[in-house]
């Protein structure tokens, strides 16, 4: 079994609010990445996007990049259209040595939007919609395929594909050899969901998974006071591993079990003028090496 510890940059410069953090620089956050003690990194929107240029700055630091998020509209849009941005997604992480390809479907989603419940308003998709996802998570599987890569789907609260109902309609509708499952533990706590189960059912087509706590006062009025998923954010639902209610310790027995070879990202979007991004990483990075001795690569 080999893991590699990231840790995400959305806790130093949020990209769906980037007033969070704004103040932030990209070197500041990759420093304090491997101050820390991590090995690697997702791509935020600070980020170079010339693979020489960001290669130069994450090799000083001997990081490397894990993955980065695709937003999909394979719902409402025509594939074409996904299709040609996920290719120029893909070979820029390609370029990077990235193995796997963080996809999640934003058509009708709620996620970025203030004004909607993600609870409340969050998309159901229809008949339609749901055959229109698969086929088209399939065959951007393909493409990813053709350059030795995976898709990981990324299940996320606001969206159509949040709960394990949902979770479990999409792994049934497609083909495991072209589309994978992200696994992301404060997303499945949030909603109500139970992350064993979850990684248990699907250990299999986890390839690529998200260490994220949950607060449970900020939580419990996510759900009171009909929040979006930003509001929560801003409102500090979302902690890293160690500072919120999650037990990780069976989550991560379970993954020892599965033999699961790949990255265990830290992610927290907090507003890093509440919670001070070095700090944090530090304090997951010294609850997960105290905790669970996770076995990483050189």
């Amino acid at each position: 079994m080999t893991i590699e510890l990231g840790i995400a940059p959305i806790g130093w410069t949020n990209d769906d609010m980037p007033e969070l953090g704004k103040e932030v620089t990209f070197e500041q956050a990759i420093d304090e990445m491997t101050l820390a003690g991590y090995k690697g990194t997702e791509v935020g929107n600070k980020y170079p996007r010339d693979p020489k240029t960001l290669k130069h700055f994450l090799d000083l630091r001997h990081l490397k990049i894990a993955s980065a998020w695709f937003s999909a509209f394979l719902t409402t849009k025509p594939y074409e259209e996904t299709e040609a941005a996920f290719i120029k997604h893909r070979d820029f992480l390609h370029a990077m040595g990235a193995k796997v390809i963080v996809v999640a479907e934003q058509g009708h989603s709620v996620q970025g939007l203030l004004d909607k419940s993600v609870f409340d308003d969050k998309p159901h998709f229809t008949d339609d919609e749901w055959e229109r996802l698969a086929t088209g998570l399939e065959r951007l599987g393909d493409r990813a395929r053709e350059v030795g890569m995976q898709i990981v789907y990324h299940h996320h609260m606001g969206t159509g594909v949040q709960t394990t109902a949902e979770i479990d309609r999409l792994m049934t509708m497609t083909d495991p050899d072209k589309v994978s499952l992200l696994f992301d533990t404060g997303h499945l706590v949030l909603s109500g969901e139970d992350p064993l189960t979850i990684f248990n059912r699907y250990q299999d087509r986890i390839k690529h998974i998200h260490f994220k706590d949950v607060r449970q006062q900020q939580a419990d009025e996510e759900h009171k006071d009909h929040l979006s998923f930003l509001a929560g954010v801003k409102n500090g639902m979302f902690t890293v591993p160690g500072d919120g209610m999650i037990d990780f310790k069976p989550i991560w027995e379970a993954i020892q079990e599965s033999g699961y070879d790949g990255w265990i990202i830290v992610e927290a979007e907090q507003d890093p003028a509440k919670a001070n991004p070095f700090e944090y990483a530090l304090k997951a990075k010294k609850y997960l090496d105290a905790t669970m001795n996770i076995p990483q690569s050189a």
